[in-house]
């Protein structure tokens, strides 16, 4: 046991849902205290940074319940049980966009919010995007808007507050920083 590392002595799973499961753990602290912890566990999720022949970012406008607004975002999705990662990438990019890709990169995988959930999103860029004769097939209850913007466009989105989304930021400010090197 590390130094700053927190022992489980108990977990209460309290909900089990499509996309998540929250759970109860109580823990003993490094001092030898105890603490509950609030966990929502997470399948993982991926999201594609798709940018078109003539350097524009393929978007996707959708309303978002937990914050009551809509949002312009990358694509992105959920994992499925055993899925690869780059496999769900190029799922999620024709489901909510229409475009397969010839090139797909991964770019970096990072925690989302690691105080209280377990959820790692894998980012890729994926390049030479053909749209597809029978465009976007979004799942049912998901209602999308395909938007294509440039770099300037986006970070003028970031300002405005419509692009404002941590995966999202991160993969426009990306784009910035290549243009500059």
């Amino acid at each position: 046991m590390s130094c700053l590392e927190e022992k489980t002595i108990n977990t209460e799973k309290i909900f089990s849902g499509n996309v998540i499961s929250l759970q109860v753990d109580d823990v003993e602290l490094p001092d030898g205290k105890h603490a509950k912890r609030e966990l929502i566990k997470h399948p993982g999720a991926v999201a594609i940074l798709a940018i078109t022949d003539e350097n524009k970012i393929v978007m996707v406008e959708q309303y978002r319940k937990a914050i009551e607004r809509e949002l312009v975002e990358i694509p992105a999705g959920k994992l499925e049980k055993n899925e690869e990662p780059k496999n769900c990438a190029k799922r999620e990019l024709e489901e909510e966009t229409g475009y397969v890709c010839e090139s797909l990169e991964w770019l970096i995988s990072f925690y989302t919010s690691p105080g209280f959930a377990d959820e790692i999103l894998h980012l890729y860029v994926a390049k030479g995007l053909k749209q597809k004769e029978n465009a976007a097939l979004p799942d049912e209850d998901e209602f999308v808007n395909l938007i294509e913007l440039t770099l300037d466009e986006a970070l003028q989105y970031i300002k405005n507050q419509r692009i404002y989304d941590a995966k999202t930021v991160l993969a426009i400010q990306y784009l910035q920083l290549q243009k500059a090197l």
